[in-house]
């Protein structure tokens, strides 16, 4: 507390876009791994992606260095878009008290969360199209084929208007209510957890680290089944109408996905999504909670 909400979407914005460009190219991979094998049995499909580092290498070899930070000004877009209005949020609850009630911080930071989620979801729509997009040798899910974030944003306007732009926002706003309310609460236990057992110093960035290492645990199991989902509902083909190819929604996507690929189906890239999700953990908190002290 004792940050003004304004202050803390700016500081928000700003520690996601730092904690973005450092892991980005996990991103890129997380993505590459969430759609191999869209809907077909395991062991039935070919796998140019095996594994975090084999993935980056492949990626690398397909697009080159620059591959790997494919999507960035789309994810410090969203990044920045979400984080900010998260972190306002959140900061509004803790000033109206609510985070002091049981269960007030989980609650706080899933409301934080989805609203985040709605405002962002153009942004990450684009993110999802940029980092599939690659050789046809290497290529796994549908290939959008923009030629950059500007014309994305606006062929994705001028086919479907302003409702596609929000297109698979019901898979987005259950990934970042559940990875928000669960980094927030977690992050703020247990900071206060190991300074009360003196084993960093209060307001040390050693306690802010293991607060954030912890946190990043938690998120990655809880987060990426709504992770898989969203990275499909967002990159699936659609018809003129804008009506989704491969699933009508978010349970559609859970079932078919579930019933075709098997339940750890859900967890594809889950190596990814921790080594991605512990650093920007880490990162984006870390710096969040560095600049409020400032």
């Amino acid at each position: 507390g004792g940050v003004p909400p304004a202050i803390d979407l700016v500081l928000g914005a700003t520690a996601g876009c730092l904690a973005c460009f450092l892991t980005n190219p996990l991103e890129v991979v997380k993505t590459r791994l969430q759609l191999q094998g869209e809907l077909q049995p395991p062991g039935t499909y070919p796998r140019p992606y095996r594994g975090v580092l084999r993935a980056a290498v492949a990626v690398c070899r397909a697009d080159g260095l620059r591959g790997l930070q494919k999507g960035l000004a789309a994810g410090l877009l969203y990044q920045g878009l979400m984080n900010g209005v998260r972190f306002y949020c959140y900061s509004h609850a803790e000033d109206a008290g609510w985070t002091g009630y049981p269960g007030g911080t989980v609650a706080a930071g899933a409301v934080a969360g989805a609203v985040g989620a709605v405002v962002g979801s153009p942004a990450y729509l684009v993110k999802t199209h940029l980092q599939a997009q690659t050789l046809s040798a290497m290529a796994v899910g549908h290939q959008h084929n923009h030629e950059s974030i500007s014309s994305a944003f606006r062929n994705i306007y001028q086919q479907h208007g302003v409702v596609g732009l929000w297109r698979g926002v019901t898979g987005a706003v259950p990934r970042v209510a559940v990875g928000s309310a669960v980094q927030l609460a977690t992050f703020a236990s247990a900071k206060d957890w190991v300074c009360e057992r003196q084993w960093f110093r209060k307001g040390s960035w050693a306690a802010v680290l293991a607060g954030g290492m912890v946190s990043g645990v938690a998120v990655a199991v809880t987060m990426t089944p709504f992770d898989v989902i969203s990275t499909r509902l967002y990159n699936q083909p659609v018809d003129a109408d804008g009506t989704g190819k491969l699933y009508r929604g978010f349970l559609d996507c859970i079932l078919q996905i579930s019933s075709k690929e098997g339940l750890l189906g859900l967890y594809k890239g889950i190596g990814a999504v921790y080594l991605r999700l512990g650093p920007h953990t880490v990162l984006s908190l870390f710096f969040w909670d560095k600049l409020r002290n400032m």
